[in-house]
């Protein structure tokens, strides 16, 4: 296996375009904060996600995500913006979650609940 180096994915994204996601801006005061926005999942796996957003975010921008599907449900997964390009008739939005980047972030629970979402899709990747 080659490593392209401008790819930092450590492990394969799956194609979940099903997958309902609604992301929300953390912000530390709460008139900061806005509402919440439906975005369409173009790729994901546990360690990160692709989303079709009708808004651009500044990269670094803190997040917190709800999944829904058939089977899933989680959500305030938190994650953060790491690039942003205009794509289709919106932006794509490369997220990376913080439980795997930001050590006191941490949580089992997390972790196994990604684990899941991204073994359903993994399923329907061949």
């Amino acid at each position: 296996m080659t490593i392209d180096h401008k790819d930092r994915r450590i492990k394969n994204r799956y194609e979940a375009q099903c997958l309902k996601v609604q992301l929300r801006e953390r912000g530390f005061i709460a008139r900061q904060r806005k509402a919440p926005t439906a975005v369409t999942c173009l790729d994901m796996n546990r360690y990160g996600m692709a989303v079709l957003s009708p808004r651009a975010m500044e990269p670094g921008t803190r997040l917190f995500l709800d999944f829904n599907g058939k089977y899933i449900s989680e959500s305030r997964v938190a994650a953060r913006v790491v690039t942003v390009h205009p794509y289709q008739t919106g932006y794509r939005v490369s997220i990376q979650f913080s439980y795997c980047h930001e050590h006191k972030r941490y949580s089992r629970a997390v972790d196994n609940a990604l684990s899941r979402i991204e073994g359903f899709y993994n399923r329907f990747a061949s």
